[in-house]
This record gives C-alpha cells, structure tokens and sequence, in this order.
C-alpha cells in the first residue's frame, strides 16, 4: 500500500488493477476501471461502510504522475467539498468517504445524457433546471457541464449531475459567482435546445445568444491553450475517455471490416477493460453465412494484433433508428455491459428482439444484470 507521502515513481509503476487504495483497505472492492487520465483513476466497485455493501464509484490520485498530483489533489478536494453538501439535495452522488487521495461515491443508476438522447423529453429538462436552481442555491457552480457526459438521466427519469473536479464556491455571491453560474444555466440550454428545443422560452433564446464576457476571453485565448494542452500534449481526444484508439483506431477498423464481402456494417466502441483499461468492441453486422473466425483473420491481417478490437461480434442485425442510422447508444451500454439501463431506450418490441439477440451472444462478460 502506498505511505502518506508522495507516489514513488516504483510505486506509480505497479498495476493498479492489483492493489486497493490505500486509505480505502479492505472497504472497497473494484469491478472495473471505468477511466484513466494524468488527473485520476475513476473504478466502478462495492464499498464496505457503516451501512452495508453499496454499490458505489472510487476517484483515486494516488496513481498519477508526480507533475500532475498537485492539480489532481486541488481536483479532487474540490469534488469531495461539492458532494458533501450538494448530495444531500438529490441531485448528485452522495459521498461516502473522503480521503487525501481518494473519494467514493455513490453509483447512481442511469446513463450520460449523450446515451440517452432524451429527445422530447421536456419532464427530463425539467428536472435538470430543478437541479442547478439546487446547485445555485447551495452556493455551488459547476463550471463543467458543457459536457454532456456530466448530466445523467437516472432510472427514474431525473437529471443527476456528476464530475464536480472543476466546481466552486465562492465565499461570496459577487460577480464572479453570478458569471459562472449563468454560464451553467448557458450550458444547460445548450443542451435543452439539442433535445427539446420547441420547449425553449424567448428568454431562453436571449441567454443562448448572448455569451458572458469572460466566456468570449476564454474562447479567444484559454480555450486554445486548453484545446493544444489537452489534446495534443495529454491526447485527450474523445468525451467518453476512449481516448486515441477510439478516435485513430476505431475509423480504421471500421473502414477496414466495411471492406469484407461478408460485412455490411460495423460499429466500433470503446469501453472500460481491466487489462488495458480502454478497450475497442466491434459489432459487425454480417451477412447470412458469413464465418466469424474468416472475419477475425481478415481482420488481425489488415490492421494487426496491436489495433485489433479486444472484443468482435458477428450480429444478424444491428438496432437502427427510423431513418437507418445505428443506435449507438444501445450498442454502447452493452459493450460497457451496463445491460441494466437498457430498458429506457427500447423503442418497441422489434428492438428489443434485435436487442436481445446481441446480447445473448455478447462478448463482455464481467458481469450480468437481468434484462
């Protein structure tokens, strides 16, 4: 387990899928790393508190870089801060422990808003005003939800906010808190206007259009800074933490497969694997007959052993929306095999056929809900 004191470079060299952190013990037991970056290491696991096991999510710093622990520790403090007073309200994870170099969090059954596409659903956007008016109240902003990753939609059909790394609480109400907080409420009409924009008011419209001063700074000068930092420098290059092999490798094999006589369409995802952390599944829709062993040669052949997909599945059919166009986001949740939240995207019955057919036969077996 690791001391008190800063990371050993041996020591940020062992496998973290081996060990627990150490502030943690015995108290958590990881399924599955769900992300991993210079700031973090976010598991999906059980924690063992006063309340029994819970199903719960780790953000753990004690395997980052050196350089980058001063600003992991600053992220990392400030998600700890928010969740002790704002998962109390409903409207985020509650925290279950807090350390130097790890928090837990509760798991909070649902998908990010990119998965579940709540098109027309104006109850969903509803719930998620309700949630930054909460927020706001609390005296929190938080300053990241331009990513729709960091919105979910529960089970329920509620707004749910994660990933508070980049909140704040000003001591006081003043002008800076105002200027982030209506950013807030700017990103959340971004969104609003993507799904259910005939829901949108006149002044709704108005905040839309108008961006904050400090907003036009930024996007002159920070973000571009931000843009080469994080995507050239650190290559964070995807918002659902593919990473490079989702955004350079995927396409690729896409391309590729697409070129096999027996393939009519391929999909390629990314999702958390404990080996190698980010892993590639392709769903191949293939055609009568076709060999899935043929496929899997002529695939190492064209793209190597180095970019081919850990998991590859022949399907008869893939589930499509009316216009023809995959639905990604049901072929995403079960290469994460988070089969679970499936049933609040099943259009209808034929679907859910298709559907079940994929995952009778899928390859990502960590583990298994009812479906």
């Amino acid at each position: 387990m690791a001391s008190d004191s800063m990371p050993t470079a041996s020591a940020a060299a062992r496998d973290d899928h081996d060990d627990m952190p150490a502030e943690l013990g015995e108290r958590w037991q990881r399924s599955v790393v769900l992300k991993r970056d210079i700031f973090s290491i976010v598991e999906r696991g059980t924690y063992h508190g006063p309340d029994g096991a819970l199903e719960a999510v780790a953000r753990r710093i004690d395997r980052v870089p050196r350089w980058s622990y001063a600003l992991a520790r600053n992220f990392l403090a400030r998600e700890a801060r928010a969740l002790a007073v704002v998962g109390p309200l409903g409207i985020a994870p509650l925290l279950y422990f807090s350390g130097k170099r790890v928090l837990v969090r509760r798991w909070i059954d649902g998908v990010p808003l990119h998965i579940a596409r709540p098109l027309g659903d104006r109850a969903y956007f509803r719930s998620a005003r309700a949630a930054l008016r909460k927020l706001h109240s609390a005296g929190f902003c938080h300053n990241d939800l331009a990513k729709e990753q960091n919105w979910l939609r529960g089970t329920d059909g509620r707004a749910y906010l994660t990933d508070f790394q980049l909140s704040a609480q000003p001591r006081r109400r003043g002008r800076f808190f105002r200027l982030a907080a209506y950013e807030d409420l700017r990103h959340y009409l971004k969104h609003k206007r993507s799904y259910v924009p005939e829901a949108l008011t006149a002044t709704e419209r108005r905040i839309l259009a108008r961006k904050t001063w400090l907003t036009l700074l930024w996007m002159a000068t920070g973000k571009r800074v931000y843009i080469w930092v994080t995507r050239g420098l650190f290559r964070f290059t995807d918002r659902e933490g593919g990473g490079p092999r989702l955004v350079t490798d995927a396409p690729q094999i896409a391309a590729r497969l697409k070129g096999h006589p027996q393939v009519r369409d391929v999909v390629v995802l990314a999702f958390p694997d404990r080996r190698v952390g980010t892993g590639l599944y392709a769903f191949i829709e293939a055609k009568p007959g076709a060999n899935e062993e043929t496929i899997h040669g002529f695939m190492l052949e064209s793209t190597g052993h180095a970019k081919a997909p850990e998991r590859m599945q022949l399907v008869e059919a893939l589930p499509r929306h009316a216009d023809g166009s995959v639905r990604i986001e049901i072929l995403q949740l079960i290469a994460m095999n988070q089969l679970d939240q499936l049933d609040m995207l099943i259009a209808d019955e034929a679907e859910r056929r298709i559907v079940a057919r994929i995952i009778a036969d899928r390859r990502n077996l960590r583990d298994r809900f009812t479906f």
